[in-house]
């Protein structure tokens, strides 16, 4: 057990003190006169939230589809592309002899229970995040991708763990039908709808899949005008390899969205050593999401954040894991990866803990539902 902890204690290390440090948060940076975080349970002032990270896009519910129609998506962008599916296996060179008449097959073992379908497994999940020094999550779900805003609403209150509520409509493959025969202003009146009636603090994550199609035009379209009325920050799904990124926030500041206002999503799938579009991204104010951290194969994103930060964009940067269990990987696995790399301590203060803040942080214009 002790042995446990001090590798936990080693590997908060890489914020260390810095996140806890006064001289740092009274550094951080500075709101806007009634700026607040909305949370599902309550708006919050953004310096309630400097003492830890926020991870600004985690799942804490996906439905029991959702991983079928994402690798079935996959598939008709592979095809489309003319790209190869997952290899088949060799033919035996020589005919395998017919095996013997099998036995009576065993009973299936009965499974476990979901944990997405386990509001008390999962606060027990989330309330882990508190002792590796993450202060809020993101939900990024919403109705078309299998998320039910009460599920949150209850890990919110069993763990003690402050959650914003992301919102909106995924991308093309999730769409309900009614999206292709619905109006710009439709989807917009539907995106208020849910602002107020789900608590929102965000919308996102906002997606388009492969190539921008009709309809995901007209959401993003929908979604920067539900920005401007009602002041949400916004934050995107790209197609791998980041397809869209530009043309997304192009639509969004089109709609009068300030970019500094929207994260654009994934794009630690695009492994250009160049970081030729995430440096256009930044230029233009807004932020730039490595939102799949974390994990065995992750060290390929450490360059590209290491180029970004060499060019000067650490307030443009945001990091999470786009998970569904182990919410502190981004903390544990790729911060120590960043700091070996040569990334400081205040750096990744800024990027775990006020660069999350300044992005939520929002004057409302339409008041919280009771």
């Amino acid at each position: 057990m002790a042995k446990f902890q001090l590798s936990r204690r080693e590997a908060l290390g890489v914020l260390g003190a810095a996140v806890a440090s006064p001289l740092l948060a009274q550094s951080g940076p500075t709101f806007p006169k009634g700026a607040i975080i909305r949370t599902l349970l309550k708006d919050m002032d953004p310096a309630e939230l400097a003492g830890g990270a926020t991870l600004f896009h985690e799942h804490m519910q996906l439905g029991v589809d959702f991983n079928a129609k994402f690798n079935a998506a996959n598939a008709a962008v592979r095809a489309m592309n003319a790209q190869p599916g997952p290899a088949a296996a060799p033919k035996p060179a020589v005919e395998a002899p017919k095996p013997l008449p099998a036995a009576a097959p065993k009973p299936a073992a009965a499974k476990g229970p979901d944990i997405m379908r386990d509001a008390d497994l999962m606060a027990a999940e989330v309330a882990k995040v508190k002792a590796d020094g993450i202060a809020c999550i993101v939900d990024a779900g919403h109705a078309d991708m299998g998320r039910d805003i009460n599920f949150i609403r209850q890990v919110a209150m069993k763990s003690g763990v402050p959650i914003v509520a992301g919102g909106g409509f995924y991308s093309q493959p999730y769409y309900p039908k009614e999206i292709s025969t619905m109006t710009e202003d439709q989807i917009y009146r539907a995106l208020l709808k849910q602002a107020d009636d789900d608590t929102l603090g965000v919308y996102g994550e906002i997606g388009s899949w492969d190539e921008m199609s009709r309809d995901e035009r007209k959401v993003f379209r929908a979604v920067g005008r539900a920005h401007v009325t009602t002041n949400l920050p916004v934050f995107t799904h790209t197609g791998i390899p980041g397809k869209g990124a530009i043309e997304q926030l192009d639509i969004l500041e089109d709609q009068g969205v300030d970019p500094r206002r929207v994260l654009i999503g994934h794009l630690g799938n695009l492994t250009d050593p160049q970081v030729y579009v995430h440096k256009q991204i930044c230029r233009r104010g807004a932020f730039v999401g490595f939102d799949r951290q974390g994990g065995n194969n992750d060290a390929q994103q450490v360059p590209l954040v290491m180029a970004l930060l060499e060019a000067g964009f650490e307030d443009n940067l945001m990091f999470s894991a786009d998970a569904s269990s182990g919410y502190s990987k981004t903390m544990t696995v790729f911060l120590p990866k960043l700091r070996a790399a040569g990334a400081s301590d205040a750096v990744l203060h800024k990027i775990m803990v006020d660069n999350p803040r300044r992005f939520l942080a929002f004057v409302p214009k339409r008041g919280r539902k009771k």
